[in-house]
């Protein structure tokens, strides 16, 4: 692909997914807080529903909520359900555009797991496909009943995946894969079940019947875990910009300790919604977490491993993919000079604990490796060196042009 085409193509798919998710998880914690925040109402049966009134934007809302139905269906119903199928189809289209369409690039790592496109492509959607139906029969099976058991069962699973996820894919690539399973989730609960039971409820309000409440309840339970998946999808989606979360084969732990800390933050806020007081102590084991997960990236990065006084972990083997060219003796001196105080094993440059984006560039075969990046970021747009910090002149760049060019 042109990669122009695919330069604009990901920021357009990425501009959309943002604002889609932004949409669909502001909705999500407001009604989370809504629905804590209940106060009874006059004409509401006590445990039907409540109300509650709230004040935005110069005027004042009242926001009523039956726990079944109201006794008349309105003319007019306002579904939230787009957020979230948009940001699950755009997060997917651009999954598919970055990670299945550049595979060589950000998914696969010969080094980890020498596997074609298509063959990693397979796995991640197939992942996708498996994760949401063993979630959703584990949440259909008599421990879907039992909430804490589910908690621990559906955590287990998550750091499993990841950490299968990292004997296949490039450590970005399974740190990404394991919140898209997730965010899966999030969207089937929406699409499958919360969905599919409000138009149940609908229809039966419709023929004059008094609608089953298993039904809300059943899609009350999963917009919970759609809340308190939300803050680790979050992190891992974010992930993939920082190197140093993903290039430790302990990326897994990392992985569960981010749960852990996300899942104990939204505790604390549906607690205090609900005016069940402040569990001050969420915040303290959510930093306690964070603090770890940093800890573990600490010990598997060449600096952090010297600050701490470890032994120097050893670096992987540079692999070269087929078909791609060992660059000349003129491009890797360029390279290497202008680029590899950054893109190192162990960066020179004041500040850096990793290659940026986990790239390296300090060896001919990881030269070899990043054409397709050393082209997008220093030829076409010509983004690199960050405002051009070490002056690299045209000449080199039309040097680097040449050799992309065999």
């Amino acid at each position: 692909m042109d990669p122009y085409i695919h330069e604009w193509g990901g920021m357009l798919l990425r501009w959309l997914h943002v604002l889609a998710g932004m949409a669909w998880i502001g909705a999500s914690f407001y009604f989370m807080h809504v629905d804590a925040a209940l106060k009874p109402a006059p004409d509401i049966p006590a445990g039907k529903g409540g109300q509650l009134w709230e004040v935005h934007g110069g005027g004042f809302y009242q926001v009523r909520k039956w726990l079944v139905a109201p006794a008349d269906l309105p003319p007019e119903l306002l579904w939230h359900k787009w957020e979230a199928y948009t940001t699950w189809l755009s997060g997917f289209a651009l999954l598919a555009w970055l990670y299945y369409g550049a595979s060589e690039l950000y998914l696969i790592d010969p080094a980890i797991a020498d596997i074609g496109p298509v063959t990693a492509a397979a796995i991640g959607i197939g992942a996708l496909l498996l994760g949401w139906v063993a979630y959703d029969l584990l949440c259909r099976s008599p421990i879907g009943q039992n909430e804490v058991m589910l908690g621990a069962i559906g955590f287990a699973f998550v750091v499993l995946l990841a950490f299968l996820f990292q004997q296949v894919f490039s450590g970005r690539g399974a740190m990404l894969h394991t919140g898209a399973v997730m965010a899966t989730w999030m969207a089937g609960n929406v699409a499958m079940v919360i969905i599919p039971n409000q138009r149940k409820v609908v229809a039966a309000l419709l023929r004059g019947e008094t609608p089953e409440p298993a039904l809300g309840k059943a899609g009350k339970t999963r917009s919970t875990h759609n809340n308190y998946l939300t803050l680790p999808v979050l992190f891992l989606m974010l992930a993939n910009h920082y190197p140093i979360l993903w290039s430790t084969r302990w990326a897994f732990v990392i992985t569960g300790l981010i749960l852990i800390a996300g899942a104990v933050i939204r505790v604390f806020y549906n607690l205090r919604h609900s005016g069940r007081g402040n569990a001050w102590w969420c915040w303290a084991v959510a930093a306690a977490c964070v603090l770890l997960a940093a800890l573990v990236s600490l010990t598997s990065s060449p600096l952090g491993r010297e600050r701490l006084g470890l032994a120097a972990a050893e670096a992987p083997a540079g692999t070269l993919p087929p078909g791609v060219a060992m660059p000349l003796e003129a491009v890797v001196e360029i390279v290497t000079g202008r680029c590899a105080m950054c893109h190192a094993a162990e960066p020179l440059w004041a500040g850096l604990a990793t290659p940026p984006k986990g790239v390296r560039l300090d060896s001919p075969e990881h030269i070899a490796r990043e054409a397709a990046a050393i082209r997008v970021q220093a030829v076409l747009s010509q983004a690199m060196p960050p405002n051009n910090i070490t002056r690299m002149p045209i000449e080199e760049r039309q040097v680097l042009a040449a050799w992309l060019r065999r």
